[in-house]
């Protein structure tokens, strides 16, 4: 399961990343710009941004491993059509198809972590699957990208193909029962005492919360069934819960810094350290490493903290994190040697990544189960409108405001570090509100928090 739904993440984030390692054939070929660059991305994004909202609704009411499925085949469909391609333009619609369908990940992969996996492991758990994202921006800065150098064409298409076999196996995978009741459960654990019926569905954070006697915030109290909220309701409901939106403020900072990236960070890394492609692609696969290394840490150090009985441990971890990343960032932008920028590189790659799994765990502890499809097709939808902002607004003031060529790149990337600033100061934030939120969250009551078993497909 945990492969399976890494390799999701890892997809999209391939594709990413292969339109920022195959920049400079993709310019010489179709007679584009930095600016361009940055649009093919863009558009991704907004569309994927748009269409994030009603796959949110349907992670909450249908067969989500079937929709996982149907979503991957287009996908690859999308990229093999990218390939064919003989203009820009035609590249940009194929763009606008494929960000339709790579929407259907962060919903859907989120429900389905939700319920495959017992709340006390969903921090390491998330660190797993974003690994897997991470080691798929690595394939498409590394392997397709020196394909690309190649021929970019052939880049598409070999990114296309395991999207296939992808989208098969997915659609094998058994749908969980909906609010946490079917989790996967280790083959040596002990047996639960209690009936599976009337186990206690609440998180290890909410346990803490009740323990300690946190006040729920009596106005966000669900005592309905969540699956009965329209779109409309549902979202004024998610965007009422105050740690969720400074959750989704922090995530939309660090992800808007980690598009520009993908999309010129082969090229800053050439330019900047005086090395060819290839060698600056594996200066990013390097870096990739350590980026893996953070998401493991990162979600296994919130877990062991809350396990601890720090409440606010997942978040703790995120905002120390984020601090580092920006203290790490800024002598590898204006060193010129790759030997030396190498290792600040490698260590703000690895805090920049160990964020995202406590984050990710601490999001669904202050949301009903039967909310968690559409939570993240609202932070999808929000995080992605940075993703999308931030390729056009790399190219453009590297383009434009300082003149372009390695000096531009250097100064823009200095200059997008606030972003990440801005990201840290609402992880602080949220060490105030999180821990009523989590008290709200397990003070809601639905048919998943009452034992009563939810079936697949039930409306």
């Amino acid at each position: 399961m945990i492969v399976l739904l890494a390799s999701v993440l890892a997809l999209s984030s391939a594709d990413a990343s292969t339109v920022g390692a195959s920049a400079t054939p993709l310019r010489h070929a179709l007679g584009i710009n930095n600016t361009d660059i940055g649009l093919l991305v863009t558009v991704t994004s907004l569309v994927a941004a748009l269409t994030s909202l009603p796959f949110g609704v349907l992670a909450d009411r249908v067969r989500r491993t079937w929709t996982l499925g149907a979503a991957i085949v287009l996908w690859g469909a999308a990229m093999i059509w990218s390939a064919t391609i003989s203009t820009f333009d035609q590249l940009l619609v194929t763009r606008l198809l494929l960000g339709g369908v790579t929407a259907a990940a962060g919903p859907l992969v989120a429900s389905l972590v939700g319920d495959y996996f017992p709340a006390m492991e969903r921090g390491r758990v998330y660190s797993y699957i974003l690994a897997g994202e991470l080691a798929g921006a690595g394939v498409g800065f590394a392997i397709t990208g020196d394909i690309a150098a190649l021929s970019w064409r052939a880049a598409f298409v070999v990114l296309a193909l395991p999207a296939f076999v992808l989208a098969w196996l997915i659609f094998r995978l058994p749908e969980p029962a909906r609010g946490g009741h079917g989790a996967l459960v280790a083959a040596n654990a002990k047996p639960s005492a209690e009936p599976s019926g009337d186990v206690d569905q609440t998180t290890d954070a909410q346990r803490l919360a009740r323990e300690r006697g946190l006040q729920p915030d009596p106005a966000l109290v669900l005592v309905g069934d969540p699956r009965r909220m329209g779109l409309l309701a549902a979202t004024r409901y998610i965007l009422r819960i105050r740690t969720n939106v400074v959750l989704i403020l922090a995530s939309a900072g660090g992800y808007f810094f980690l598009a520009g990236v993908q999309t010129f960070g082969v090229e800053f890394v050439t330019r900047q350290y005086g090395i060819g492609q290839a060698l600056g692609t594996l200066v990013l696969l390097v870096v990739g490493v350590g980026g893996i290394a953070g998401v493991l840490a990162g979600g296994a150090l919130g877990d062991l903290l809350l396990h601890r009985g720090i409440i606010t441990g997942r978040i703790l971890v995120s905002a120390v994190a984020a601090t580092a990343a920006i203290a790490l960032f800024v002598p590898a932008i204006f060193t010129h040697s790759a030997a030396s920028a190498l290792p600040y590189i490698v260590f703000a790659a690895l805090a920049l990544s160990a964020q995202n799994p406590p984050l990710d765990a601490a999001r669904l502890d202050i949301m009903v189960p039967l909310l968690w499809g559409r939570a993240e097709g609202v932070r999808t939808f929000l995080r992605t409108l940075a993703q999308a902002v931030a390729p056009v607004a790399f190219g453009g003031v590297s383009d434009y405001v300082f003149g372009g060529g390695r000096s531009g790149l250097q100064w823009t990337f200095a200059l997008m570090l606030l972003p990440l600033g801005a990201s840290a100061y609402f992880l602080y934030k949220a060490l105030a509100t999180y821990p009523r939120d989590i008290a709200t969250a397990a003070a809601s009551r639905g048919p998943e928090s009452s034992g009563q078993t939810l079936l697949v497909g039930e409306t």
